[in-house]
């Protein structure tokens, strides 16, 4: 039924730990939101696919995936559904499927239902309990929403996962163990996930030396889906650059943009906004170093 992807199939391998976590921190509510997640997407690229003689791809089922991490857990099932549809057809098929779309279709799709229901997404953030058990009973700011009125996360939970967040957002540590082995498989560049955190880290630092950052470099990248979103969307082989040099200054882009955006505007998140940013810029990026990698050669022939 589906086009056979092993790089998506690696992808997909390292987020089922990830899921596995949310199940245990939110129960029924990341069954369901996964559920809606899959049966749709997978349904609107089976029927535009099909339309187009293809098969759908092992990618969708990654987008899906990716997507409904991103979803706070007590988020409405009809928003679920909303941006998955998005994301499936308008930030993928109508750019021509697999490879041709331009946007990471699972921050397209959170994004616009991130903005479009903001008041709805963000009361959906509740504490985790095991099995989901006292997940509606407790619910409380997430930990950058706590971070920007000054009040410091403690490591401990935002290593481990248990604070308020995305189904995804989860254990740092875990995230991070998956990231290596994803770089390990040569599934994902190490250069996207190391420029993204580095370059977040310094900027968090500077401005927190210069006064105006209230949060600590190391919270700030363990904190909300920063982490999250150096190891599994920056690195998406299709919207991020393919030139290693380009790879370098889409990560700082992304770290740097996420870092603004929280400081200085009404989002305290700002991930998504960051990504759609790089994504904007990466074949620009990509034609830049193209450019100058053939100046240069050009220049050394000559001499």
């Amino acid at each position: 039924m589906f086009q056979k992807q092993v790089v998506m199939r690696k992808v997909l391998l390292g987020l089922a730990p990830i899921f596995l976590l949310s199940l245990y921190l939110y129960g029924i509510r990341a069954i369901g939101v996964a559920a809606v997640t899959f049966a749709l997407g997978v349904l609107v690229e089976y029927l535009v696919e099909k339309k187009r003689g293809k098969k759908p791809s092992e990618a969708v089922l990654v987008t899906c995936a990716l997507y409904s991490l991103s979803m706070p857990p007590a988020v409405p099932l009809w928003i679920v559904a909303i941006g998955i549809l998005f994301a499936v057809f308008m930030a993928k098929e109508v750019y021509g499927g697999f490879g041709r779309n331009i946007f990471n279709p699972a921050i397209a799709g959170r994004l616009f239902v991130y903005i479009s229901f903001a008041a709805i997404m963000q009361a959906g953030f509740v504490a985790p309990g095991g099995l989901g058990i006292g997940a509606d009973a407790i619910s409380g700011p997430t930990a950058l929403a706590a971070m920007r009125h000054g009040t410091p996360a403690p490591l401990v939970d935002l290593l481990t996962g248990f604070h308020p967040g995305s189904l995804g957002e989860g254990s740092s540590v875990l995230i991070l163990i998956v990231g290596i082995y994803l770089v390990a498989t040569k599934t994902a560049s190490f250069r996207l996930i190391f420029s993204t955190l580095a370059s977040g880290f310094v900027l968090t630092a500077g401005l927190l030396l210069a006064g105006v950052a209230k949060a600590l470099p190391l919270e700030s990248l363990l904190a909300g889906s920063f982490l999250f979103v150096a190891v599994f969307m920056a690195t998406d082989p299709i919207s991020a650059p393919k030139k290693p040099l380009a790879q370098w200054l889409y990560g700082f882009l992304i770290g740097s943009s996420i870092v603004l955006i929280r400081t200085f505007s009404l989002f305290p998140e700002g991930t998504s906004f960051a990504v759609l940013l790089g994504n904007s810029f990466a074949s620009l990026f990509d034609e830049i170093v193209s450019r100058a990698t053939a100046a240069k050669a050009g220049k050394e022939a000559v001499s």
